[in-house]
């Protein structure tokens, strides 16, 4: 396969800049051309606002320019993607200009989602046809996982699989190969589905809430909804999707059956109420900006927003099935948007994908869908929907018969998960080369220890995996029970552990509500023992005689991110969030990660020398509680050293930190016990000093200054602190400790927690 260095992206609209935006966070060096060159310049800056680039310094491998004067800049791009205005006489256009200055063998790309590869090549040279296919991203590119790709008859094997590898390894999506035709995967099928969910809505007179309410959470589907859906893609773009649906679809598809432009939504157009982009669409602010109001789909007016009220939601608690069966307006209507779209999907898979499994990674990856279409058949039952269709007058599609004669699309032979085909065989359903999940090695093999709260996994080669199962992946005691445990389990038959799992978070750290409960029925000194295990079992896996890799993903906060700083290695998901977020609670970090932090920046982390320095930057990052948008930034707060690894595929992340802990494990010698060198009465000088720029500039509320000298105080070892001294790492851990107790014992820190507690968001008081 080739090797993808350099890439240009034609078109600066938000897609085009999205994905020069996301090639850049790939490492890649990228030319973005638009019409003028300003206008590409123009677009880099908004995505840096938008958070387009993992780290801001990204936009600097972006180079802009016209399409009239800078063409040559292409002259020796590996990969070239074409993302301008959905008419194929521009792009045809385009493609001539490319050819003339392309290198041989470099591969073009359309992200179009509405125009077929074989129009778009078209008279074009056999040369250019063979190097050319469609990549589909979806907005945002940089967070929307699913890249969809078409290639033709006369597209290179090479090329489809070099972008397929590309866009699974450096770029982090799940690619899906799709059939060229209308749509594709993801949009054909959430098309028709956002169709049915519109129109059902607006002929039953449901109140927005409702249908959002009823169409989403009970079926896995993000909260947004329908509503929240369109407004979020733009309401004239939808009518713009379904008509050129309607001109590529016969008559006799589903999606016929519903209008491009229902009454209501024309109006809106006509009104410029055209979602978030407008600042109105079926949600806006109220003239106060104080509300929300929404659109009454029957008036068409907006009238202030109210609480979902739904007997068939009450009474149905969020089982789907129930839900459908319900004879209230929520259940009517959630029966007859999803009936028809599963139906829907069953009908036209075996026409647009080369299985079920495609068509669920796309529709998990382009609309955030929980579950796939067929994975949501298998939950409710195919026998079931059969016999919900044909009650309807609904025609059964022939493949979901066949599932449900088969007993569902899915099933688990010899340890592995298979699917229906719509020919009636079975295929294993693959996983890539170099993925693992905890998923599938539970269909293969039993936990090597089961906790409840934690398990301990086989991931073979001699590496053991230690999974987190508590609500958030927090730390109680039956977890912290689970992790001694593990260290003594894995010196018996094991050279390396990972800690991490398939959840979409690390570990949002220790249970607050524990310190809550702890303070209140025995007072603050009594989480002392707490704070001592955590100190002891941390430093345990530090210091363990294997090596112990953090398989970072989602967040990690607080005594999450403690854990990952003790571990020999990380391994990160490139969108990790993580950070020590204590002092929002009203404590200083309590389990290491003051200690940990301080060693970091003495590594190399700090621009001067001494002990001063070290200090400051620990304190600029622990006293705002800062926290990283991506790894790379992480990287550069200090949380992951230069030499911890970053996954850019999170279906690879357990993989990739099973091979560093292998490649530690050779001759593998735990690291010496480190001294820390105190700065003493001149560093608490120092950090007293950004305290009070801090609270000067009005940043700082009165109980922050309270965590801020407490933080003082452990960063720099207090009043008796010797700087030429220097002194293990329990003195610190002494620290931390004491301030934390203290801490405990605050009211104002008591009502952080508590607020934390019952909102989930900090106070500031």
């Amino acid at each position: 396969m080739g090797e993808i260095r350099k890439a240009g992206v034609i078109g600066a609209g938000v897609m085009g800049s999205g994905i020069a935006a996301h090639l850049a966070n790939a490492g890649l060096h990228v030319v973005l051309l638009d019409v003028e060159a300003a206008t590409a310049a123009s677009a880099v800056a908004k995505q840096v606002k938008s958070g387009g680039f993992m780290d801001a310094a990204f936009a600097e491998r972006v180079v802009t320019g016209s399409v009239s004067d800078d063409m040559l800049l292409l002259s020796d791009a590996d990969l070239i993607i074409e993302a301008v205005a959905e008419r194929l006489d521009v792009k045809q256009g385009l493609y001539a200009r490319i050819e003339s200055v392309r290198k041989p063998g470099s591969i073009v790309s359309s992200n179009t989602s509405t125009i077929p590869l074989s129009a778009l090549v078209d008279g074009l040279p056999e040369g250019f046809a063979a190097d050319f296919l469609v990549t589909h991203f979806f907005n945002p590119p940089r967070t929307m996982p699913l890249l969809e790709l078409v290639a033709g008859p006369r597209t290179r094997r090479e090329a489809l699989e070099t972008i397929r590898d590309f866009g699974d390894r450096d770029l982090g999506k799940s690619v899906v190969v799709c059939r060229d035709t209308p749509g594709f995967i993801a949009n054909r099928i959430g098309n028709y589905w956002m169709a049915a969910a519109v129109n059902e809505a607006i002929a039953l007179g449901l109140d927005v809430e409702v249908a959002d309410a009823a169409i989403s959470k009970p079926f896995g589907i993000p909260k947004t909804g329908i509503f929240g859906l369109m407004d979020l893609v733009g309401i004239d773009l939808m009518s713009m999707v379904l008509r050129s649906l309607h001109g590529a679809l016969p008559p006799s598809d589903p999606m016929q059956d519903y209008p491009v432009e229902p009454a209501l939504l024309a109006r809106m157009i006509g009104e410029k109420r055209l979602g978030r982009k407008s600042g109105a669409g079926f949600v806006r602010l109220s003239a106060d900006r104080k509300s929300r109001e929404v659109t009454d789909l029957v008036t068409g007016e907006y009238r202030p927003q109210k609480k979902v009220d739904s007997d068939a939601l009450d009474a149905t608690k969020g089982d789907a099935r129930a839900l459908m069966e319900h004879d209230g307006a929520a259940g009517r209507y959630a029966a007859a948007v999803m009936e028809k779209a599963l139906a829907y999907a069953a009908r036209i898979t075996p026409e647009i994908a080369d299985g079920p499994d495609a068509v669920d990674t796309a529709m998990r990856g382009g609309y955030g869908w929980a579950k796939g279409p067929f994975e949501l058949i298998d939950q409710l039952g195919a026998g079931w929907l059969v016999a919900r269709l044909e009650k309807r007058g609904v025609p059964v599609p022939d493949f979901l018969a066949k599932a449900a004669a088969a007993g569902g699309f899915y099933a688990i032979e010899n340890g592995a998960r298979s699917c229906l085909l719509p020919d009636g065989t079975r295929r294993k359903v693959a996983q890539a080369d170099g993925v693992i999940t905890l998923a599938a090695v539970q269909l293969a093999s039993k936990a090597v220890e089961d906790w409840g709260a934690a398990r301990l996994w086989d991931l073979g080669d001699g590496i053991a995996c230690f999974e987190i199962r508590s609500k958030m992946n927090t730390f109680g005691a039956p977890v912290l029970d689970a992790l001694e445990a593990t260290l003594a389990r894995v010196q018996q038959g094991f050279k390396g552990l990972v800690i991490g799992s398939d959840a979409p978070l690390f570990s949002a750290g220790a249970d607050i509500r524990v310190f809550l409960e702890t303070v209140e029925t025995s007072g603050p000194a009594a989480f002392g023992a707490s704070i001592d295990r955590g100190h002891r079992l941390f430093k345990a896996v530090k210091y363990a005689p294997f090596p112990v890799v953090g398989a970072a993903a989602g967040l990690a906060f607080g005594g999450g991110c403690e854990l990952l700083l003790h571990c020999r290695a990380i391994q990160a998901h490139a969108e990790l969030t993580i950070g020590l977020v204590e002092p929002r609670i009203g404590v200083v970090p309590g389990w290491g990660g003051c200690k940990e932090m301080l060693l970091r920046f003495a590594e190399g982390h700090a621009s001067a020398k001494g002990p001063v320095a070290p200090a400051l930057a620990a304190f600029g990052v622990i006293a705002p509680g800062k926290v990283s948008t991506s790894a790379f930034e992480a990287r550069r707060l200090g949380f992951l050293r230069p030499t911890d690894g970053i996954t850019m595929n999170r279906a690879r992340l357990l993989a990739d930190a099973k091979a560093k802990a292998l490649a530690l494990a050779e001759g593998y010698v735990p690291p010496a016990p480190p001294s820390l060198t105190l700065s003493g009465p001149s560093g608490a000088s120092a950090l007293r000093n950004v305290l009070e720029t801090e609270a000067t500039a009005g940043r700082l509320t009165a109980h922050d200054r309270v965590v801020g000298e407490a933080l003082v105080t452990v960063l720099t070892g207090g009043p008796d602190a010797d700087p030429v001294r220097p002194v293990g790492e329990d003195a610190v851990t002494a620290l931390e400790r004491a301030a934390f107790i203290a801490l405990l014992g605050e009211p104002a820190t008591l009502e952080r927690i508590r607020h934390m507690l019952a909102t989930g968001k900090p106070l500031r008081n």
